[in-house]
């Protein structure tokens, strides 16, 4: 979570595709995520997240949420109170295995992909169509030769019930033959615009010219407009979970694997419909780092958060595979890629202030001039470019607007000697320790090219405390308690949010 809200300041509105795979709090014990948490914690802990996901997409980004049905129906419920009920995009059906599982009493082949848009009805107007599948293009046929390429025949009748009068009449096949609608059907064209389409060279009557008529719909034309995004997504289309284990065992034999990792297949028709290349996409649980590989590979920028150490174990180390080409599995083949890129690995810094010995907040001695400066300017919205000149330069927000950060107690003197060395036309933010001498209305309206302020009333006023654990997986919360036999046959009425035990 301490990420997620470290990167609000410079990505907020800029990602364009966000996709999660959360725990689902199944208490499966997983190898990499505990869970099975009290589901209202669960979503408590979940809520933190979706609020910060949103301010962090683009109007016209989305959010993409793989969860199984142990908490997917509530999960819906707390996106729609963040993203707005009219924001729900789908709800995708993932077929995540094909063998049947006969130790349970139905065998659960599917998880649920829930999509919601920052703003669905921009969402809509960027959203990219799916393309034509083998399947598709295989009913694509040109028996006549016709010079605009392959077509298949839909059907040249509609239902009556929608038809005008002028729908209804014989039509004269090439064949010399008179037919009527079928019964209960009309014409999909008025006798007029059939005889233009007729000799159009766009109604087909069979190779004989005696049969209904039917009419052309080209390959060029829907290659053009794609396919409509379904909310099935078969297995074999997007993969299932075992083939994505075996495919991450291949390529890192060496590491533990995740019980239920998600196939590349799936993350590249997601990342496909809701983003471009060169567009930013956004995973917070990245788990075997699938969503950063995929992404890699079909062009887009991408930022990764992981809390456990299969950071180490799995994604670097896959993702230098995907950069030095050495990852044949996955989208490999199916997109064309052969290796390049970079990434940068980050880690969180400690915390900025922390309490001396008489309980007072001061800056972290684990940092140092430049570590304390970088993070100021970032706090408080400055470029951090520190002057190789001008000693009180750190950075800046503008050509005129600086910020400079010292550790110091200032004087009235010393604050005169910098603001002359400031000079006119120019403003500096000091960020200090303290200042002494006189107070900041007294300093502001003797220095106007300065604004003061002191170290620890910035940090407290900027950043969140008081909580010492922000992770998902959270071990010091209460587990789902087991649930204890009902006291009654009569159902109570409870809370969507309520917990589990009755």
């Amino acid at each position: 979570l301490l990420a997620l809200k470290a990167l609000e300041r410079e990505y907020t509105g800029k990602v364009k595709c966000c996709f999660i795979d959360p725990p689902y709090n199944t208490g499966s014990a997983f190898t990499h995520y505990d869970d099975g948490l009290e589901h209202s914690i669960w979503l408590s802990l979940m809520r933190d997240r979706l609020e910060i996901i949103r301010r962090l997409l683009a109007e016209d980004g989305s959010l993409w949420i793989t969860i199984d049905d142990n908490e997917a129906h509530y999960l819906k419920v707390l996106c729609d109170e963040v993203f707005g009920r009219d924001n729900f995009i789908a709800n995708a059906i993932w077929e995540k295995r094909t063998s049947r599982e006969n130790r349970r009493v139905f065998s659960f082949n599917h998880d649920h992909l829930l999509i919601y848009g920052k703003s669905k009805s921009v969402f809509a107007g960027i959203r990219n169509p799916l393309d034509l599948s083998e399947e598709v293009l295989s009913r694509y046929k040109n028996p006549d030769n016709d010079p605009r390429g392959p077509w298949q025949s839909v059907s040249a009748n509609a239902q009556a019930g929608h038809g005008t009068p002028s729908q209804f009449y014989k039509l004269r096949l090439p064949s010399g033959r008179e037919i009527d609608p079928p019964k209960g059907r009309c014409w999909l064209y008025t006798k007029e615009r059939m005889h233009e389409e007729i000799q159009a060279g766009n109604i087909w009557f069979g190779k004989t010219g005696d049969n209904a008529p039917r009419v052309k719909m080209f390959l060029a034309e829907k290659a053009k407009k794609g396919l409509t995004p379904e909310t099935i997504w078969p297995a074999t289309e997007v993969g299932t979970n075992d083939a994505a284990k075996k495919g991450l065992l291949q390529l890192l034999p060496k590491s533990s694997v995740f019980d239920n990792p998600k196939p590349e297949e799936l993350l590249q028709r997601a990342v496909h419909i809701a983003s471009n290349p060169g567009d930013l996409v956004l995973d917070s649980f990245a788990g075997s780092g699938t969503t950063g590989a995929v992404a890699h590979k079909m062009g887009r920028r991408w930022i990764m958060i992981e809390l456990g150490e299969h950071c180490h174990t799995h994604i670097i180390p896959r993702l230098k595979k995907v950069i030095d080409g050495d990852d044949p599995g996955g989208i490999t083949e199916a997109v064309g890629w052969k290796g390049g890129g970079g990434f940068r690995y980050y880690r969180l810094a400690p915390l900025l202030l922390e309490r001396d010995r008489w309980g007072n907040w001061v800056v972290n001695r684990a940092y140092n001039a430049a570590m304390l400066a970088e993070a100021l300017c970032k706090l408080e919205g400055f470029t951090y470019a520190p002057s190789e000149t001008l000693w009180w330069q750190h950075g800046h927000s503008t050509e005129r607007d600086f910020i400079w950060v010292t550790t110091q107690n200032l004087s009235a003197e010393q604050l005169q000697v910098l603001a002359n060395e400031v000079g006119e036309g120019r403003s500096l933010l000091v960020l200090c320790s303290a200042f002494r001498g006189l107070g900041a209305e007294a300093a502001a309206e003797r220095w106007p090219n300065l604004m003061l302020k002191k170290i620890p009333r910035v940090v407290l006023a900027r950043c969140e405390w008081g909580r010492d654990d922000y992770s998902l997986n959270v071990q010091n919360l209460p587990m789902a308690a087991p649930k204890e036999a009902p006291r009654s046959t009569k159902p109570e009425q409870r809370s969507l949010f309520d917990g589990d035990t009755t």
